[in-house]
């Protein structure tokens, strides 16, 4: 079993890699049967992702501990394990801190570009700008080149990344944006949801159900139903879900199934295969 202890992936395969496992999905040759979370002594615990992929030959489920600490908090790790499905034997073993905020930051890129107009969007804001909010720039670079960004961070950020520009409020990052991006873990209300006013529709990662999500149960005690949810990202990557008109906001939650953790790990594991193989190749 080899352990990859730094993966890395480039950009673009990590966006063909996610288009692939949603179109699987769609398709019903994969699954993701949700997210299991098993509590310890003391506090914390530890969620599970699995996955199944048939057509890339695995098994794969991402292991994160959230152990309590004396100090106070959570120490976070993340790992995913990968396993044949032909030989039943562990492939790779992949540390997924990094992976995890790839994968989460490709998968709402790749939701956007999906949902958005495809000609008249301009103005991107990013809420928080940590490392989730740095990888949420640079996939959307990628996908959209002509979108300007604007950042906030209560810890105002020394540096930006190109096409990106830091601001001093919330309010002054989504005002007139065509898209706002939350890459923050804050619990309450970040920002203010009359910010906007017609938000409707809210397609979303599989298989969580929406009424799973935290933020949408407190919605749905308000009045909101769940019947607005229009599709999820396997559907409108297959073209089964129907596109928005452009009249009315979109939601998306991109809550993290296994099967993004599966996509992501078995193209680090490929890519750090190949460069290795590479690498012993050269005299």
């Amino acid at each position: 079993m080899r352990a990859v202890t730094t993966p890395h992936v480039p950009e673009q395969a990590v966006l063909a890699a996610l288009r692939d496992a949603f179109a699987d999905l769609s398709r019903g040759t994969s699954s993701a049967p949700g997210q299991f979370a098993v509590g310890l002594p003391g506090g914390g615990d530890v969620i599970h992702y699995p996955a199944v992929r048939p057509g890339a030959g695995i098994y794969a489920v991402k292991v994160s501990p959230y152990p309590p600490r004396p100090s106070g908090g959570a120490l976070v790790t993340a790992w995913t394990m990968l396993v044949s499905l032909s030989t039943g034997q562990p492939l790779a073993l992949l540390d997924a801190s990094g992976l995890t905020a790839e994968r989460t930051a490709a998968t709402t890129v790749l939701a956007a570009d999906l949902l958005l107009p495809s000609d008249d969007a301009r103005t991107a804001a990013i809420v928080g700008y940590g490392r989730p909010g740095r990888a949420h720039a640079r996939y959307l670079r990628l996908v959209r080149p002509g979108m300007a960004g604007r950042a906030f961070s209560r810890s105002r950020p020394q540096s930006v990344d190109d096409g990106v520009q830091a601001v001093a409020g919330v309010r002054e990052a989504v005002a007139g944006a065509d898209l706002v991006m939350l890459c923050t873990s804050v619990a309450g209300d970040v920002p203010d949801p009359l910010i906007w006013p017609r938000a409707r529709s809210s397609p979303r990662s599989r298989p969580t159900p929406p009424t799973t999500a935290a933020e949408l149960v407190q919605a749905a005690a308000s009045g909101w139903d769940a019947a607005a949810v229009r599709g999820d990202l396997a559907g409108l990557v297959a073209g089964h879900a129907p596109r928005p008109g452009g009249q009315r906001q979109v939601y998306f939650r991109s809550v993290g199934p296994g099967t993004e953790d599966a996509a992501v790990a078995r193209a680090a594991y490929e890519y750090d295969t190949d460069t290795t193989d590479t690498t012993e190749e050269q005299p």
